[in-house]
């Protein structure tokens, strides 16, 4: 029986790196006692706020429980599309995985993703340190571990887990570029880029930017003529072009997605202090809008020791400090701040590319410690830059009580281990000196670089998970509350003979992806302009500059929206109180409006509804008569309002990025006044007069209405004329006919779609394709034709006896053991004759 060969150096190092990552978040998790280490939640900011939500309707599409498909999403927003929120949020392989949990356990499955996602980005590094350069395994494993500890992906990406694609994507596509340069997996290599993109197409960017400086830099510090370099430039640009290629159905629906989206409000990039960038390397340390750098004292120690390390070749140690130098000041200047970010300040952390700098640190760091451990002066060097860094951190108010003392710690921790490694990397000259060099200090030097990055991985992570509950917005995890308003949404669900809407009173922004329904909530980067201004005529209100857009409450919208059931909360957190359901009479999706000139928004929120409704069912007085309730609009005001001497309501609009939604202020008690706002606006609702609107709508609109993932097909009554108006906003993408007519954009009759109707058609239909799915799926055609040629041809030359095709010239991976480190030589091999 054949003896099992031993696992490779580059699996040891990457299975090392993942173990130390997950052990090192679970216990900064568990210290902090943060879910499911104990009871404080995580879902903070937009964590809570849309990628878990976001996660639960992928789950519910998985499981065939979703009201739309990939193309459209019926939940949110009246009808929206899906596409680009799939591939700005959910297109990570790692998603899937929500499939296998149940969904009280949405947020666990997140966390899954998370760690797994980290784990998975530490072994993609070990496995590129090992590529670039011959080495120690589980000093490999070690800075993977690093990298993926990262400040970046512990204090900012854990709550934005879609980022942390681009944490894989960087050694990925540095990876690629080694191919690309040895002429290896031409195949592969489009593939991973592909991936990488399609993953998160906005992080991905900013790795291919840092994947191409390394490869750069690997070409200049490499013998070789410029031809060579040309050459190996024009098939790294060729393989990104054929990856992004194949990933263009996606991206290209994403790109005009964004360029669609509500504008939200940009921001003039104002870059930090000097001492908050060097305190940002220090262990324990936050702020939102300064590059979070911390990557352990073991790791920032070799990269310090690079410009000192003469083992190192001149050139390659001007090359790598140079590159970490110069990507550092781009941080800090306008002009190539804007270029990391696809030319647009970001409305969030301004610093969203600090991880491709972390990944340069521990590739310098790598080199260091592959020619040899430092010794003498230069850990004396490296040590002096890092002290001195600290040093100069002292000043900033990012520091901690934390700070210093793990920085002490790790410091002392690192210099010990680093010494011991040196004494076994050149043992003594007797065999007695030999052998006790070889037994117990490479261990005890091991366990020193390992115990310090972790220990202090872990303590950063156990600090960040405190500050940020407390610093940031927080949103309720799924609890008994949330149990009650999906099954009262589930109860009263009766789509699409109309829609149940889960309510004012959120838990998030994306209640209705959360608990189920139809509603008008909706929060996306990718929240439509048109849905956002016509509900801001209509009264709506929103928070995240516009992009966060919360369902009215109202009976005349909801008449327009066909919301039939609506679930309402009693006040409590975040609605944690008695969920009830209210049930109301509403016109079908499909109503027909009379012939006539389309009419025009005016400044009142309430004749906006009137005219979108057709029909009068407003009077407006200070204080409104018995028998009407009672509706109250200042979309600027900040404050309680009450009705005459009722509970007071209170109202957040007005600050940056929010505007208050107009507000239900209850039956009106005969005489009795809002307390006015300067700019507020009262009306009373008469229920008779909105009765027969309906019902008038009702008895002209559709007979049937069929709803698919795509589509809307309706039957109207014989002869009707007029507009068909579909109760859904008109954003880019719905096609629609009426009768036998050919398809056409569809018009919009004041924000909602429109077909106007000739010639007594008794049918109408609309369609959705995403803006960019037919150009970007062409793209991808193309690219996929030129790769699958490419592998014909290679392999028809392959198959040619006596000669391997290009570049073919393979790599064998010599395992050798050595009596002073554990490494691996790679050899060229000679082809055959």
């Amino acid at each position: 029986m054949r003896p099992r060969p031993a696992a490779t150096p580059r699996l040891r190092a990457t299975v090392l790196a993942a173990l130390l990552t997950v052990l090192a978040v679970c216990a900064g998790d568990a210290a902090a006692r943060i879910d499911p280490f104990g009871p404080r939640h995580r879902s903070i900011s937009d964590l809570g706020n849309q990628y878990v939500p976001f996660h639960a309707h992928l789950q519910d599409l998985l499981h065939g429980r979703a009201h739309g498909g990939l193309l459209l999403n019926w939940q949110s927003g009246y009808g929206t599309s899906f596409l680009p929120d799939l591939g700005t949020y959910l297109s990570s392989p790692f998603a899937l995985l929500v499939a296998f949990f149940p969904k009280d356990r949405i947020d666990l499955a997140v966390y899954l993703v998370t760690l797994l996602k980290t784990a998975a980005a530490a072994a993609a590094m070990a496995a590129l340190l090992l590529a670039l350069r011959p080495g120690r395994w589980w000093a490999a494993g070690l800075f993977g571990a690093s990298y993926a500890l990262c400040g970046w992906s512990v204090l900012e990406a854990s709550y934005n887990p879609m980022w942390l694609d681009g944490l894989i994507a960087f050694p990925l596509l540095c990876l690629v570029g080694e191919w690309v340069r040895e002429k290896r997996r031409p195949l592969l290599g489009p593939l991973v880029v592909a991936l990488a993109w399609t993953a998160n197409f906005y992080t991905a960017y900013m790795a291919t930017i840092g994947a191409a400086l390394v490869l750069l830099v690997r070409l200049l510090v490499e013998e070789g003529g410029e031809r060579r370099r040309i050459r190996v430039l024009l098939r790294a640009a060729g393989t990104v072009l054929l990856g992004t290629g194949l990933a263009a159905p996606l991206l290209c629906t994403v790109f005009l997605g964004t360029r669609h989206a509500y504008p939200g409000w940009s921001r003039t990039f104002a870059p930090a202090s000097w001492t908050d960038v060097f305190a940002r390397t220090l262990p324990a340390t936050y702020s939102f809008s300064t590059p979070a750098l911390f990557l352990g004292t073991g790791t920032l120690l070799l990269a310090c020791a690079l410009v000192f390390h003469h083992a190192v070749p001149r050139r390659e140690r001007a090359a790598w400090a140079g590159l970490v130098v110069l990507v550092t000041l781009s941080l800090q200047w306008r002009p190539t701040h804007l270029l990391w970010h696809a030319f647009a300040t970001p409305n969030g952390s301004p610093y969203r590319q600090t991880f491709v700098l972390s990944g340069l640190l521990v590739i310098a760091a790598w080199t260091t410690l592959s020619y040899g451990v430092p010794r003498g002066r230069a850990l004396a060097g490296g040590a002096g830059v890092l002290a001195a860094g600290a040093g100069f951190a002292a000043s900033s108010r990012t520091v901690t009580v934390y700070t210093y003392p793990l920085f002490g710690l790790g410091l002392a921790a690192v210099v010990a281990g680093l010494l011991l490694l040196g004494r076994s990397a050149h043992p003594a000259s007797t065999p007695r000196g030999r052998a006790a060099v070889r037994g117990w200090p490479p261990v005890v030097a091991a366990l020193l670089l390992v115990g310090a990055q972790a220990g202090q991985a872990a303590a950063t992570t156990a600090y960040a998970d405190r500050v940020k509950i407390h610093r940031l917005d927080d949103y309720a995890p799924w609890g008994r509350h949330l149990d009650e308003e999906a099954a009262a949404v589930a109860g009263a669900d009766g789509w699409p003979r109309y829609r149940t809407d889960p309510g004012r009173e959120q838990t998030t922004g994306n209640d209705p992806l959360l608990v189920g329904g139809e509603g008008g909530s909706y929060y996306s980067s990718m929240t439509p302009d048109p849905y956002t201004r016509m509900m801001a005529a209509l009264g709506g209100g929103w928070t995240s500059r516009g992009r966060s857009v919360q369902s009215l409450d109202s009976p005349v919208t909801d008449a327009i929206f066909s919301v039939g059931a609506r679930v309402r909360s009693a006040p409590g957190f975040r609605g944690a109180g008695a969920v009830t359901v209210t049930r109301s009479a509403a016109p079908p999706l499909v109503t027909v409006r009379p012939p006539g000139p389309v009419p025009r928004f005016g400044r009142s929120p309430f004749r906006n509804q009137e005219l979108l409704l057709g029909a009068r069912v407003y009077t407006y007085a200070d204080a409104c008569p018995a028998g009407t309730d009672v509706f109250y609009s200042a979309p600027d005001h900040t404050g309680p309002v009450r009705l005459g001497g009722g509970t007071a309501v209170e109202l957040r609009g007005g600050q940056r990025g929010r505007r208050a939604a107009l507000q239900p202020m209850g039956p009106a008690p005969g005489g009795a006044a809002v307390t006015p706002h300067p700019h507020g606006r009262t009306a009373c609702l008469s229920r008779p007069r909105l009765a027969r609107a309906v019902a008038r709508l009702s008895s002209t609109g559709a007979r049937s209405v069929r709803v698919t993932g795509d589509a809307v097909r309706a039957r109207l009554p014989a002869g009707s004329r007029g507009t068909a108006v579909f109760a859904m906003p008109r954003i880019s993408g719905w096609q629609c006919h009426a009768g036998h007519d050919a398809d056409r954009p569809a018009r919009s009759y004041l924000g909602l779609v429109a077909v106007p109707l000739t010639g007594g058609a008794s049918s109408v239909s609309c369609t959705f394709r995403p803006p960019g799915l037919r150009i970007g799926s062409a793209a991808g055609g193309l690219a996929a034709a030129v790769l699958a040629g490419a592998a014909v041809v290679r392999r028809r030359r392959r198959g040619r006896p006596g000669r391997l095709g290009a570049g073919e010239h393979r790599d064998v991976l010599v395992a050798h053991a050595d009596d002073r480190r554990d490494d691996f030589s790679v050899l060229r091999a000679q082809p055959p004759a």
